[in-house]
């Protein structure tokens, strides 16, 4: 989430979660998006995904969700709401993990 700012691309958003998921031995089950924007509907762009070359603007509001599918026994995804601000981001989820 540090790493998000403005000008960041959804592709390299996505990036960041996957690449630490990768080193912890888990990258073959994350096999969704990282995230999306949030506006007047719940899923807009920008999207927080591989697929997704656009940038992320100031003042956008994006999820960042990124999760662990352990095929019949667990899943785990726990998301973040994140205001993309002029210096960086901050966070707006309150819920202590």
């Amino acid at each position: 989430i540090k790493k998000i700012k403005a000008g960041t691309t959804g592709e390299k958003a996505d990036e960041f979660s996957r690449d630490i998921i990768k080193k912890a031995g888990y990258g073959d089950f994350y096999s969704h998006a990282g995230g999306h924007g949030i506006g007047l509907d719940i899923h807009e762009i920008p999207s927080v995904s591989e697929k997704y070359k656009g940038k992320i603007k100031v003042n956008s509001i994006i999820t960042v969700e990124p999760g662990i599918y352990l095929p019949k026994e667990f899943g785990v995804r726990i998301e973040d709401m994140i205001l993309i601000t002029k210096n960086g981001n901050t966070n707006i989820t309150k819920m202590p993990k």
